[in-house]
């Protein structure tokens, strides 16, 4: 019984992950690049990710995630401690990811 439930779950796993290999590569995938001086939105972008990300917001929200994420670690709550501590990190660096962030239309 549970060899049958297994395979029956593998089979599916299987037919799912070709599936989604399938569309992801049927699909053109589209990345955002940094808009030129002067382009449209320039100054959104300006002001959302060099000012903000890259500014003092961006680096006391990461670092205060990350001291957040060390002290819920030192009370041993791991489930609020490792996505605090990604974020942190990931706000740390927003400005390269938004650079590489891709999508897939």
């Amino acid at each position: 019984m549970y060899e049958t439930r297994f395979t029956v779950r593998f089979v599916f796993c299987m037919l799912v992950s070709a599936a989604v290999y399938t569309l992801a590569d049927a699909l053109p995938a589209l990345a955002i690049t940094t808009p030129a001086t002067g382009s449209f939105a320039y100054d959104v972008y300006d002001i959302a990710v060099n000012d903000i990300l890259k500014g003092p917001v961006g680096f006391v929200a990461g670092i205060g995630a990350i001291a957040f994420g060390a002290v819920a670690a030192i009370r041993s709550e791991v489930m609020a401690a490792v996505p605090a501590v990604l974020g942190g990190a990931a706000l740390l660096k927003a400005d390269a990811i938004v650079g590489s962030l891709g999508a897939i239309f």
